[in-house]
């Protein structure tokens, strides 16, 4: 079982330390600003996790909440003021947003230096062409840091299979990996023989978004599986929906090497990474060294 609550626990104490030292040392504190729009009681709840995790970090919190009816040039105008703000090193805008608003201008209309969710095209395009300087997508890099802890810190020439296309997790993902030399495939709904490609795999993230769609017969004896899907179910006979993955974990794990459960696992290690983007970020804007980078 890949313990993501504490993979995080230790990433997050990392980052109040670095932040920590760069208040004594550099009179530096980072700031990170959190826009959410409308009233959707899952981002609300991501929202208040975050702002309370930047806090006890030791970093600055801000929160932006605007009604579901700002146009798409009030919240332009927003993300410019944060822009210019000084205080503030990271921006992130919660996604999904009002379908009366282009969410593609608003992503680009962020500083890509304050960019710690990794979606401008400036960071997409540097992760692809290997800029260091490109800040990544938290979920994937949080991905990354728990397969980087299983294999001892060496995934050059593993196999792996990332199952979903998305540019929020899968593409990146494949960057990722690229980038540690390992040798990647990415599948998706319409790839033939998906379960023979996985099988195949020492490494199978799985971020498709299709409930528990990932069986025991798919996987290599020992492979290591993370999980990035979060799908919420209705079980006959059962009173309350459950959340559940897109692997069936309950089968999975008998054959895995490592797996992530779900909850528990990929979600937490996101918010810490948006952290740690926040505070590299935030040391890459004011030209300081920043251990954590």
């Amino acid at each position: 079982m890949i313990d993501g609550k504490a993979t995080a626990l230790r990433l997050r104490l990392q980052v109040g330390a670095e932040v920590s030292r760069l208040v004594a040392e550099h009179n530096l504190q980072p700031g990170l600003a959190v826009v959410l729009v409308g009233e959707d009681p899952a981002s609300e709840l991501y929202v208040r996790n975050k702002g309370r995790q930047t806090v006890e970090a030791g970093m600055l919190s801000r929160e932006h909440k605007l009604a579901a009816t700002v146009t798409e040039e009030q919240l332009l105008m927003l993300v410019g003021q944060l822009n210019d703000d000084p205080m503030v090193h990271g921006i992130l805008v919660q996604l999904p947003l009002p379908e009366h608003i282009d969410e593609q201008r608003v992503l680009r209309t962020i500083n890509p230096a304050k960019d710690v969710d990794g979606f401008h095209p400036v960071n997409v395009g540097g992760l692809a062409t290997g800029d260091p300087a490109a800040l990544a997508p938290c979920t994937p890099v949080g991905c990354l840091l728990m397969l980087i802890e299983q294999f001892d810190g060496d995934l050059s020439g593993k196999n792996a299979v990332i199952i979903g296309r998305s540019n929020i997790v899968g593409k990146p993902m494949a960057q990722l990996l690229l980038k540690e030399s390992s040798t990647v495939t990415i599948a998706h709904s319409r790839t033939r023989d998906l379960p023979g490609i996985c099988r195949g795999a020492d490494i199978v993230v799985a971020a498709v978004g299709r409930p528990e769609m990932v069986r025991s017969d798919w996987i290599k004896p020992g492979a290591v599986v993370i999980d990035v899907g979060i799908n919420r179910i209705q079980r006959e006979g059962e009173e309350k929906a459950k959340l559940v993955g897109d692997v069936a974990f309950d089968e999975v794990v008998k054959v895995a090497g490592a797996i992530t459960p779900v909850p528990g696992g990929v979600g937490p290690m996101t918010i810490a990474c948006l952290l740690r983007n926040t505070v590299v970020a935030a040391c890459r804007q004011v030209g300081v060294v920043c251990e954590l980078d």
